[in-house]
């Protein structure tokens, strides 16, 4: 089983910064495509980046390319998210999510989910 814990979230001002961070479980860390998500009230869960399993490839949703970078750090079981110039609309609850073969943006594809970090910007 793959375990998923997201840290980071908070309160912040826009324009303002955050990282999130995602620890993974198991050594199959090293080979798993990794995405973040998120879903804010009312809404369907959104794709926000996504990174394969060398780090050397990573996509990401529109509404946040040139803010936000997606990174690995496999020696520490780790993916993060920095997050800049973060505005209102970026309020969320943001998800980490695993996958052993995913190449995807969309959520279905995923097989291993955390419980979220709520990101909230102030305006």
């Amino acid at each position: 089983q793959v375990r998923l814990v997201e840290s980071g979230g908070g309160l912040v001002q826009a324009g303002g910064s955050l990282r999130l961070s995602c620890a993974a479980s198991g050594r199959t860390f090293l080979t798993y495509f990794m995405g973040w998500f998120r879903q804010a009230p009312g809404k369907e869960r959104e794709f926000v980046a996504t990174i394969n399993w060398s780090g050397s490839t990573t996509s990401y949703a529109d509404s946040v390319k040139g803010r936000f970078t997606i990174s690995r750090d496999n020696a520490k079981n780790t993916v993060y998210l920095q997050m800049n110039s973060l505005k209102p609309e970026d309020t969320a609850v943001y998800y980490c999510a695993a996958d052993p073969d995913a190449r995807s943006a969309f959520p279905r594809d995923y097989d291993y989910w955390g419980q979220g970090t709520q990101v909230t910007v102030s305006p």
